[in-house]
């Protein structure tokens, strides 16, 4: 692995201390609730296409939120 990687990737920036426990807590906010999706997934009945659809959905929404940190490119 190579150290210091989004040095190396056009884009990336350092992030302070604050920014990377809130990425972490978000990231472990969206496992939480893509495991909550996946067990209504399994659920008998439930329309298998709405719940992939809310799962992407709920995807864009994390990434986006995490984005709005992260600020690539100074966004």
């Amino acid at each position: 692995m190579v150290d210091n990687q989004h040095k190396q990737i056009s884009g990336y920036r350092d992030l302070s201390t604050q920014e990377i426990a809130i990425i972490n807590k978000i990231k472990a906010c969206e496992k939480e609730v893509l495991e909550l999706v996946q067990e209504a997934h399994n659920t008998p009945g439930v329309n298998a296409r709405s719940v992939a659809i809310a799962r992407t959905e709920i995807q864009t929404g994390f990434m986006w939120l995490i984005r709005a940190i992260a600020r690539p490119n100074g966004e």
